[in-house]
């Protein structure tokens, strides 16, 4: 079986002296890993485009024994220049890749991850200025198209709607919001106030280089980080340690 897709390339590695490994996002495919026979030299198959975050037209098939993927071409359709030469950004991207591998792609989610994940190369490689909370917004986002973010518009235990009200409270243990009358003594929870509310909300809503506009507080920052987090780590059960997102 051969198929054709565009892809976003992931990582790289070497296999043997002149052959690589590729890990890339297909866009109708998910996360895929195929080998490049002969990758660390063609260059009438892959004409120098095996590079991270290069975005590519890429042609895969089925080894014989169906045990394994070849990359058999690839073309270049988009390259990156400035999130090659920012140490920043390069390392931006490297968390969210991490944290996409970390959550795996099923075929159903392919599409909205693609677009996710195109989107924030455009804002890395676009826009003059990045959010440091960047990596934080993509796990939310990449976590609410696959259905794991809770409704954050209405409290979980009284249906009451949750705008307007000053402080939100979002019991971790649940993995829900609920407003303060309801908070119970004993809850471990933290507080969303409108502002992260509101942040938490267009995210999930908007393209990621439309989360550039957004400028919260310190205090809004902090505090959607910080649901971001602990939603991760209780319901999601990954956590960032040494570089990269592991199982807690």
């Amino acid at each position: 079986m051969q198929w054709t897709d565009e892809a976003v390339v992931l990582r790289i590695g070497r296999f043997r002296e002149t052959d690589l490994w590729v890990r890339f996002l297909s866009r109708e495919k998910g996360l895929v890993t195929a080998f490049a026979f002969g990758g660390r030299r063609s260059r009438r198959r892959f004409t120098g485009c095996l590079d991270v975050f290069n975005v590519l037209s890429v042609s895969v098939a089925s080894s014989r024994d169906g045990r394994f993927l070849n990359l058999c071409e690839a073309t270049l359709l988009e390259g990156p220049d400035r999130l090659r030469r920012d140490w920043r950004r390069q390392g931006m991207a490297a968390n969210c890749v991490r944290f996409l591998e970390a959550m795996d792609v099923p075929p159903d989610s392919a599409r909205s991850c693609w677009e996710l994940t195109r989107g924030l190369i455009r804002l890395l490689e676009q826009e003059e200025e990045a959010l440091p909370v960047l990596p934080m917004l993509f796990r939310f986002r990449l976590a609410a198209d696959q259905g794991y973010v809770p409704e954050l518009t209405h409290c979980a235990r009284c249906g009451r709607p949750l705008h307007g009200i000053q402080q939100v409270q979002f019991v971790v243990g649940e993995g829900a919001p609920c407003c303060p009358s309801c908070r119970r003594h004993g809850d471990m929870s933290l507080p969303l106030g409108e502002e992260a509310l509101d942040v938490l909300t267009k995210v999930k809503e908007y393209s990621p280089v439309a989360w550039n506009t957004l400028r919260p507080s310190p205090e809004g920052t902090r505090q959607a980080a910080r649901f971001i987090d602990a939603f991760v780590r209780y319901h999601l059960g990954l956590e960032w340690i040494n570089g990269r997102f592991k199982a807690v």
